[in-house]
């Protein structure tokens, strides 16, 4: 599974441009940025924890995997990171995936307030999925 992510500067947000062959690939390069955004160094520590997210849409199913994300980040205190996605369509948009939770003590953190619908964009594309989202910092 290939994927990638770049942060790019927004305002007073963060955004988060994101590639990936497959559209679980694509949803976890857009995590894998959200952890970039909250972090410049992860350490390897903690353990990985399931994720899951239902949703009407492929945007929408977006949208709550990353604010679950952020949930879990402040009921465990941890800094999600190092994520695995499947999405799944089953009358409805289903993600299945895992992250690493790693103690926000040992990591110096920036805080992600929330995941916006605002200029989000979800595109399948000739070499897979590519995704735009902006974080409220």
């Amino acid at each position: 599974m290939t994927s990638s992510y770049r942060l790019v500067e927004h305002t007073a947000d963060v955004a988060v441009e994101a590639r990936g062959d497959s559209l679980g690939a694509a949803f976890a390069a857009v995590a894998d940025g959200l952890t970039a955004a909250m972090c410049d160094d992860v350490p390897a520590a903690g353990e990985r924890f399931p994720v899951t997210a239902h949703a009407e849409s492929r945007e929408a199913l977006l949208f709550e995997y990353l604010d679950e994300l952020i949930y879990q980040r402040d009921v465990r205190e941890v800094l999600p990171a190092d994520h695995e996605a499947q999405v799944h369509f089953r009358g409805e948009w289903i993600l299945e995936g895992y992250a690493h939770g790693v103690p926000l003590d040992a990591v110096d953190a920036r805080e992600v307030k929330a995941v916006t619908y605002s200029e989000m964009r979800l595109d399948e594309t000739d070499e897979g999925w590519e995704a735009y989202v902006v974080f409220d910092v």
